[in-house]
């Protein structure tokens, strides 16, 4: 697989392996994947295929056990703890099922944690207006609903204007009308900063919305489809 200047992601080979010897388990054996700037992308496939994997080692949150992993042509599977700081400060935004916000600080304020160590970031306003909260950023979190609460969390995440935006199911602890407003702010993001977006969940129906779906299994790519055109969030069959 060559690198291409156009590439964000690309992985060929890719393992990764907990453990040794007989309790050694293989979370990822051998991912070939590629994924263009600035492309929505889902991971679907059932719990322990390796989509959480491959998304930790996306975002340098976890380190490969053999092959290659490039981001923008440059090489990171053997990359230091340093190095993978700074890439993850510089160029990653992470939206996770549980929001991780702080409790004691309003919507406004928990964005403001990113935008104070980013390069240049967004204003933490301007965030929550691109979510739909802007008139919910002097609220704290329990006075916010879980869909708020987690449209904070991808202001705060894109924030920072990353260059990759990694979400582990987003919609996860939600309910579907909740969870159609989550994904319209995520595809909003999108298309509005350009983030290359990967989008790991369980629901089927939320392919849909990406320009390429990947299917895992036993922790491999077993299959990929390219959309001809995204539907909108809201036409979503949940």
């Amino acid at each position: 697989m060559s690198s291409s200047p156009q590439s964000c992601f690309e992985t060929r080979g890719l393992t990764k392996v907990y453990g040794e010897g007989d309790a050694a388990v293989h979370a990822l054996r051998g991912v070939d994947l590629q994924i263009p700037e600035g492309e929505l992308v889902v991971l679907l496939g059932p719990s322990g295929s390796g989509k959480s994997t491959l998304l930790n080692i996306l975002g340098g949150l976890d380190s490969a056990s053999g092959g290659s992993f490039r981001f923008r042509g440059e090489e990171l599977s053997e990359a230091n703890t340093s190095r993978l700081t700074h890439y993850r400060r510089n160029h990653v935004g992470f939206v996770f099922q549980f929001y991780n916000l702080m409790p004691s600080l309003t919507a406004e304020e928990n964005v403001d944690l990113v935008t104070e160590i980013a390069p240049d970031p967004m204003p933490s306003l301007e965030a929550l207006d691109l979510v739909g909260l802007a008139e919910r950023s002097h609220h704290f979190p329990a006075q916010l609903s879980g869909g708020e609460q987690q449209r904070v969390a991808i202001a705060r995440a894109i924030a920072k204007r990353p260059d990759v935006l990694l979400c582990d199911e987003p919609t996860g602890a939600l309910d579907s009308a909740t969870g159609i407003r989550v994904l319209r702010a995520l595809l909003d993001a999108n298309e509005r900063t350009g983030s290359t977006t990967v989008i790991i969940t369980h629901n089927a129906g939320v392919a849909d919305m990406a320009d390429r779906v990947l299917f895992f299994r036993d922790g491999d790519l077993h299959e990929e489809r390219r959309n001809a055109q995204r539907v909108p969030p809201e036409s979503l069959t949940w």
